[in-house]
């Protein structure tokens, strides 16, 4: 979806499919994110016990 968003918006120059480029693209890293948080929860309590 990403990648038809940039191209709809590099065709077009529309602001609109910029934008959700964008969101797209920010949901994606909030994701990863929050993924990463986790395994390094799990990786302190490993190093606790």
């Amino acid at each position: 979806m990403r990648d038809f968003t940039w191209h709809v918006f590099t065709q077009t120059g529309d602001i609109e499919a910029y934008l959700l480029y964008n969101e797209v693209r920010n949901l994606g890293n909030s994701e990863l994110g929050a993924t990463a948080g986790t395994e390094d929860e799990e990786n302190s309590v490993e190093d606790e016990e």
